[in-house]
């Protein structure tokens, strides 16, 4: 299987190298790399009276390169604020399963929540975040594990409760999808 990981926007290029380097350990059968290109932002993805850009609309654009490329799947990280219309902000969505899935540096920096910078801290919640939305991708729902890294984080606590890493449950299915889908 092979990913690929797309900037949408102007993106900090480090914590994309995070974000693939942790790919590659969470998923070591599959085959992640950078994409050339960067995606812009869709305008008609925002909302105005939210001053947020709706995921779901994201993803939509995302499909069309997906369909131009040669990967199977995508993942778009980008530094917007996004949202679903049920929820203040999501820090990533993704098909489940699917070929395309987002997250946001947005509210993942330290900063965001008033604390001092903080680069590793950053870079590991953006590693969770991004094999959290992959794993929907390949058909993982949500975990019931608080520790697993496909909990559903409603704050920035869960994500830093959760390690970036499948719980074994979790783990198993990842493993059992060797068998079924082109790794």
């Amino acid at each position: 299987m092979k990913l690929a990981v797309l900037r949408i926007g102007n993106v900090d290029v480090e914590a994309v190298q995070h974000v693939l380097r942790g790919l590659s350990q969470a998923f070591p059968m599959v085959v992640c790399t950078l994409s050339e290109s960067v995606m812009p932002v869709p305008e008609e993805a925002y909302n105005q009276a939210r001053r947020q850009y709706h995921s779901t609309r994201i993803l939509a654009k995302m499909i069309e390169y997906v369909e131009k490329s040669n990967v199977d799947s995508v993942l778009g990280v980008t530094a917007i604020d996004l949202y679903v219309p049920s929820l203040n902000f999501v820090f990533g969505e993704a098909q489940c399963p699917g070929k395309v899935a987002i997250i946001s540096l947005f509210r993942l920096t330290p900063e965001f929540y008033g604390h001092s910078a903080d680069k590793q801290l950053f870079y590991e919640r953006a590693v969770k975040e991004a094999v959290h939305e992959v794993g929907h991708t390949l058909g993982l729902g949500h975990c019931k594990n608080s520790s697993c890294v496909m909990f559903f984080s409603n704050s920035i606590l869960d994500t830093d409760r959760k390690e970036p890493t499948f719980c074994e449950k979790c783990s198993t299915f990842v493993a059992g999808l060797v068998g079924k889908r082109d790794f």
